[in-house]
């Protein structure tokens, strides 16, 4: 099975910044905290992902290159709002990096994520590097299609 180990922290400050930055665009068409199933257009290239529960830092992912057009289609009929961000890879003491800039109705958050063969996987972190919000949903890509960032402190 095929296992995703990832870790996620807020960004301070610019010193990430890069000018590799690709527009992504996903939405969910299953936003249940058992199985996620996302489509995602990044770059001109299309994916389907189906994601299992969350446990600590590890969940199970399939994901599948799928045609543009469907994905488009796809992406009309999700749940919730539709994320849209920029995604930039930072290579940091051998690792890489990826940051998500968020825009539309979550402009404004700034998140990295670090993929690691082990969750006790010792890494260096960057100075740019924030609170680890791995273990907050409120944080998952999937919950902010449901209450996005620009609406939290709204009530």
């Amino acid at each position: 099975m095929p296992l995703e180990i990832e870790r996620k922290f807020l960004v301070k400050g610019n010193g990430w910044k890069t000018n590799n930055g690709k527009p992504y665009v996903q939405g969910y068409l299953n936003l249940d905290p058992k199985r996620t199933v996302r489509v995602r257009i990044a770059g001109g290239q299309a994916f389907l992902c189906v994601k299992g529960p969350t446990r600590k830092a590890t969940r199970s992912e399939y994901e599948y290159k799928i045609p543009l057009d469907d994905a488009k289609a796809l992406l009309k009929m999700c749940e919730g709002s539709l994320i849209q961000k920029i995604r930039h890879t930072v290579d940091y003491m051998g690792m890489k990096w990826e940051i998500d800039e968020f825009t539309g109705e979550n402009a404004g958050l700034i998140i990295a994520e670090i993929e690691l063969e082990s969750e006790d996987q010792v890494f260096d972190k960057p100075p740019w590097l924030g609170s680890e919000v791995t273990d907050d949903p409120r944080y998952f890509n999937s919950s902010l299609a449901t209450r996005p960032f620009g609406a939290w402190g709204k009530n």
